[in-house]
């Protein structure tokens, strides 16, 4: 799947749904779903490796995954891959080599964490050819500064949440991720934007919603709170991920108590 064809779903109406995939086999499963959107997130630091942070990943482990990922999806999912931390900070330049790597190895676009700052990054990777996904709120990239909660929840906070996504937009990003913000803001950016936004403890007014897998199947130990666990009452991880989807789609998922 290409990023038209990934767009012209959010023009018919249709909420994008998103989840996090690091291997070959659950890719296949994922797609068989109809999973929009395969996000190779750096949060396999914490799924797969251990670490208690995403900041241990580093660009090796992502041009892996995300091969793995594009070798089980077939080309039946929209595969995002996520910039990993110091790949792409220092200049623009450094975040096209890095992104080179991540779009050889199968990936449709990248994401990238962070606000105005990064619009000349944005606007240097589309222009050449790399689509890419902005992510505004909770930034677990920079979780030292920040922890992890909620984010925005002042009305300057907000405002400037609000002029970042506009300004990224600008600036050429094609989809906007969410993170831990409340969910009055999440709607009221995405109805300032034109991309689509995809939600992840941000309510249910964004255009898709995204999920870690391990939060979706019951195995964080202790989940977020706008995570809910879909493998539970089913009879298969086939059943979780299509009961997910359907909830998504359907406006069931998230409901007001996976929202702040």
């Amino acid at each position: 799947m290409f990023l038209p064809q990934l767009l012209e779903k959010t023009k018919n109406g249709e909420r994008l749904v998103a989840l996090t995939c690091y291997d070959a086999s659950m890719a296949r499963l994922m797609a068989t779903c109809g999973i929009d959107i395969l996000l190779v997130g750096d949060s396999l630091g914490m799924t797969v490796q251990g670490h208690n942070s995403t900041l241990p990943v580093n660009l090796t482990d992502m041009v892996y995954h995300t091969r793995a990922v594009a070798n089980g999806a077939a080309g039946r999912a929209f595969i995002l891959a996520d910039l990993n931390f110091g790949s792409y900070q220092a200049s623009p330049a450094q975040a096209f080599a890095s992104a080179a790597q991540l779009m050889a190895a199968g990936a449709n676009m990248v994401k990238l964490e962070g606000g105005a700052l990064f619009a000349e990054t944005v606007q240097f990777l589309t222009q050449r050819g790399i689509p890419v996904c902005a992510h505004l709120g909770l930034l677990p990239q920079s979780v030292n500064s920040t922890g992890y909660r909620m984010q925005a929840k002042a009305e300057t906070a907000a405002q400037q949440l609000q002029d970042d996504a506009l300004t990224l937009q600008e600036a050429g990003a094609s989809l906007l991720v969410l993170e831990a913000i409340p969910a009055e803001l999440a709607d009221r950016v995405t109805r300032a934007l034109t991309i689509p936004t995809i939600g992840i403890g941000a309510g249910a007014q964004c255009g898709g919603q995204v999920l870690v897998i391990n939060d979706l199947l019951g195995l964080t130990p202790t989940p977020p709170r706008f995570s809910k666990d879909f493998l539970q009452g089913q009879g298969s991880l086939e059943a979780a991920i299509r009961a997910y989807a359907e909830a998504v789609r359907g406006g069931q998922f998230p409901g007001p108590e996976h929202s702040r």
